[in-house]
């Protein structure tokens, strides 16, 4: 069965690029002339924001769709109203007929019939009329997922992708600094809680390979900690590792390649604001009207960054 990764791995080799785009909206990154567009259209009202959002997700997801090899929404964005929730849904709809993979972070748990409603969801089918099942309006390719529940929860969305095909991420060591406490704690092992999560995704991960050899089950694996990829790499050997904090959190091209294999694949660095604010600062600093192409602009450059850190390591697979 062809799969997310699978998927990936081809879109990776079509447009020559480990970028994946962050859609993480939010309004001090939005242009004047799009709020006075839609204000004068509809006041200040949620239909406006919501049409201030969509148009510049999909404004500049026609200009980065060449440079990316996926694209990842941040669910956190759309759920101030239902209205930008169906930002969420035109979105991924929006990135799809472009031909674009879609990983939605939405950091999903718990357990039993939440974490399978949640699996059905987002990565799976929903029951409709008539015994039947579809999918939701706001399913993708892939989703991030928490894993404190543990097997309680995991087990419901690697039963999904073994039946579908799609994909997830499970949080485990993240980007931020300082990083977590409680991922960095040493357990009764003398291993890392981050490390024996990691090992508990190479349990469950089994039977989820794509036709390519690598898992459907990943992990999120921060840039910004590159000394600990090769830890996480020799537990995961064929995991996908979604990996932030490239550019605005300070990870560089290095870094963020560090947790790749030598084949070239295993990984996919995510850049969001330095996408999304291209328009505001920096080389690509413009008027608003231009919002987009300055963010097509930093796209490219992020994906040629990446490229050449990629051959600064060996491990080029262009």
């Amino acid at each position: 069965m062809w799969t997310f990764v699978d998927s990936l791995q081809a879109a990776q080799r079509e447009k020559q690029s480990v970028l994946c785009v962050g859609f993480d909206p939010q309004f001090r990154f939005m242009p004047p002339h799009l709020i006075k567009k839609y204000v004068a259209l509809y006041g200040k009202t949620w239909e406006a924001m919501a049409a201030i959002y969509l148009e510049f997700n999909q404004r500049v997801l026609d200009q980065v769709a060449q440079f990316a090899a996926a694209v990842k929404p941040q669910a956190a964005f759309y759920e101030a109203s239902h209205q930008m929730w169906e930002v969420l849904e035109q979105t991924i709809e929006y990135a799809e007929s472009l031909g674009l993979l879609v990983i939605k972070d939405a950091k999903r748990t718990d357990g039993g019939d939440t974490a399978e409603a949640y699996a059905d969801a987002h990565i799976g089918k929903v029951p409709f009329f008539d015994d039947s099942r579809v999918p939701a309006p706001i399913r993708t390719d892939a989703v991030t997922i928490e894993a404190y529940i543990a097997e309680a929860c995991v087990s419901h969305f690697t039963d999904a992708i073994k039946q579908y095909g799609t994909g997830a991420f499970v949080v485990c060591k993240t980007s931020f600094k300082p990083n977590s406490k409680v991922e960095n704690l040493v357990t009764t092992s003398g291993l890392t809680v981050w490390q024996e999560l990691a090992q508990d995704v190479a349990a469950w991960g089994e039977g989820t390979e794509g036709e390519n050899g690598y898992r459907n089950l990943g992990v999120v694996m921060g840039a910004t900690y590159p000394e600990d990829a090769p830890k996480m790499r020799e537990i995961l050997p064929k995991a996908v590792m979604l990996i932030p904090g490239y550019g605005k959190q300070g990870g560089g091209a290095d870094g963020a390649v560090a947790p790749f294999n030598e084949d070239g694949f295993g990984g996919l660095v995510n850049d969001s604001r330095h996408v999304l604010m291209a328009w505001q600062e920096g080389l690509f600093k413009c008027k608003s009207e231009d919002f987009a192409q300055a963010s097509g602009y930093a796209a490219r450059v992020a994906r040629d960054d990446l490229n050449a850190a990629l051959v600064r390591a060996g491990k080029c697979p262009f």
